[in-house]
């Protein structure tokens, strides 16, 4: 990647902020969590994690903390469970 556009991506970047724990408890929304490794999934009640790792930890290092039920992998990713918007049905041309 060349100088100018890996700073421009990083000026962009600086004014980002992972969503905490926090944001998904106003929307009542849980934790995805994926298993890089079986790619076993589940979904955690972010209720029980703000509990548990305090409101404002960051969605994404959660993972960090996790090891999959189904294989003991601790190569765990997370995100927001944010509702499904259902299957897409049809391409406009």
């Amino acid at each position: 990647m060349g100088r100018v556009k890996r700073e421009m991506m990083s000026r962009d970047d600086r004014g980002q902020q992972a969503a905490r724990l926090s944001d998904l408890l106003e929307s009542k929304v849980g934790v995805f969590c994926w298993c890089n490794r079986c790619g076993h999934h589940a979904e955690a009640a972010s209720a029980m994690l703000a509990a548990q790792l305090g409101p404002d930890f960051p969605i994404p290092e959660i993972g960090a903390r996790m090891r999959c039920s189904a294989c003991g992998s601790k190569d765990v990713a997370t995100r927001p469970a944010w509702p499904s918007q259902g299957q897409l049905t049809q391409h406009s041309a």
